[in-house]
């Protein structure tokens, strides 16, 4: 998952999709342009406030979220987690295992797990997805930890995360509600393959 498209997921869960369109916009006069950015930038923001309303009343933590998924499927991992609110607030978490990885939406009020699982194959990912699900599997910290690093950095509560790669190095993305902002807090995992030499 790219770093844009777990950002995207947060601000468009809030049902404001069909803002998106005006960025398309290819051939327009420069003040339109810039009026066209000015009513992007409103709409994204309004959304955002939309997302922290709701995510503010919560009662389920993102953690709590990823662990009730991984255990639908002992043993796995969480790929990626996003809050959603273009119905009932829930967590969208995805969790990988062998060669299976499995969707689900958790109420972010009771826990419960909200819509039927979606499983799928590491087979049927584009390259990006696949290579960051496979990367994940060499990587001994978990986004949990990841979780709970961002969240004492940027004193809040996470609402997304994932990994992602960009300028050729892989990181957990994690996004945080601060107060009335979303911060954004970017984690190197520990090396792989980084073994200690005792005899």
């Amino acid at each position: 998952m790219s770093k844009k498209h777990l950002f995207a997921l947060i601000v468009f869960s809030a049902a404001l999709a069909g803002t998106g369109a005006m960025a398309d916009v290819t051939q327009a006069p420069a003040d339109a342009e810039q009026h066209t950015a000015a009513a992007q930038g409103n709409a994204d923001e309004a959304a955002i406030r939309r997302v922290l309303e709701q995510f503010s009343t919560t009662k389920v933590p993102l953690g709590q979220a990823m662990a009730i998924a991984e255990r639908l499927h002992d043993g796995s991992r969480t790929a990626d987690v996003s809050f959603e609110i273009s119905g009932p607030p829930v967590y969208r978490v995805r969790t990988v295992k062998n060669e299976g990885i499995f969707e689900n939406v958790i109420d972010a009020n009771t826990g419960s797990v909200s819509q039927a699982e979606i499983a799928s194959s590491l087979k049927e990912l584009d390259r990006e997805d696949l290579a960051n699900i496979i990367a994940l599997k060499w990587i001994k910290q978990e986004l949990s930890d990841a979780v709970r690093v961002a969240e004492k950095a940027a004193a809040g509560n996470a609402l997304a995360g994932g990994l992602v790669k960009q300028d050729g190095k892989l990181n957990f993305v994690v996004v945080v509600a601060s107060g009335d902002r979303l911060k954004e807090v970017m984690l190197e995992p520990p090396k792989v393959g980084q073994r200690s030499t005792q005899h």
